[in-house]
């Protein structure tokens, strides 16, 4: 494979790229071609980000993964460190200059603090557990925030980020717990810092709250009668709060799954019927 296709985790990078077009359908509906421009500047900039997150996850994981990912740019011997710091920190810098052309104090916000917060996660803050986890989770909710504010509705996808934090923020406990063991003398987790069970609850609340917030849009009557779906969304996630105290990973595995139901029943319920 190509090193920098390699080095850029491409196939995550193009996943991004769709899923801010996904927000984007989202906040504006049927209506979302108007924003063309924006459209192409945020897949750019969301291309971008990930692309050099990435980049700079392997100038500080390059010792760790000469045994875990060899076949990695810079274990392998195609790429430097430095080459990989220098091509992440340009990436990074690309999305914040692209999206001083949205015009958009709002937008240029948005990813200006995502890309402090990724340079902090990885020089810093991953290996500090929980803090780690909720800077994670909360770079998944921007994605839809982002998405909202390059159609011009900043507030439009606000319930949707809010329960994408809540869960990933579940089960990225649900992981730590799973890995406490492979974790030790690396991470301080969660989990070593409280418990397991402690932890567990801590994810169970969070797989909770998630479902609540989904009630939300159908209270206020935002959405078509498609978005109904998420109640299988919800079921799953609450099937997660119970089993996360027995079986984390198969917890984990589920919640990933209930996220994308939750996508599909915002999607569902922005189109017309």
């Amino acid at each position: 494979m190509n090193k920098y296709l390699q080095l850029f985790r491409t196939g995550n990078a193009v996943m991004g790229a769709v899923g801010v077009l996904v927000a984007c359908f989202m906040a504006a509906g049927t209506d979302i071609l108007s924003h063309w421009t924006n459209l192409l500047l945020s897949v750019v900039i969301v291309f971008s980000f990930i692309a050099g997150g990435n980049s700079l996850n392997d100038y500080i994981d390059a010792d760790i993964d000469v045994t875990a990912h060899p076949e990695r740019p810079i274990p392998s011997g195609r790429m430097s460190r430095k080459q990989a710091k220098d091509i992440g920190m340009f990436m990074l810098a690309l999305s914040i200059m692209v999206s001083l052309f949205t015009f958009d104090v709002a937008c240029i916000l948005i990813v200006m603090l995502a890309v402090f917060m990724m340079v902090s996660y990885e020089l810093y803050l991953k290996q500090r557990g929980f803090i780690g986890n909720v800077t994670i989770a909360v770079m998944t909710g921007m994605l839809f925030l982002l998405g909202g504010t390059v159609v011009g509705d900043v507030t439009a996808n606000i319930v949707i980020a809010s329960m994408a934090m809540l869960v990933s923020i579940g089960r990225e406990i649900s992981k730590d717990i799973e890995d406490k063991e492979s974790d030790e003398g690396d991470r301080l987790t969660l989990p070593m810092r409280i418990g397991d069970r402690n932890a567990a609850i801590i994810a169970s609340v969070c797989y909770i709250i998630g479902p609540v917030l989904s009630v939300l849009p159908i209270i206020w009557d935002a959405y078509s009668v498609l978005y109904y779906a998420v109640i299988l969304a919800d079921v799953v996630f609450l099937y997660c709060a119970f089993i996360v105290f027995s079986d984390p990973r198969k917890a984990q595995r589920f919640a990933k799954k209930a996220m994308i139901l939750g996508l599909l029943s915002f999607i569902l319920g922005v189109i017309p019927i």
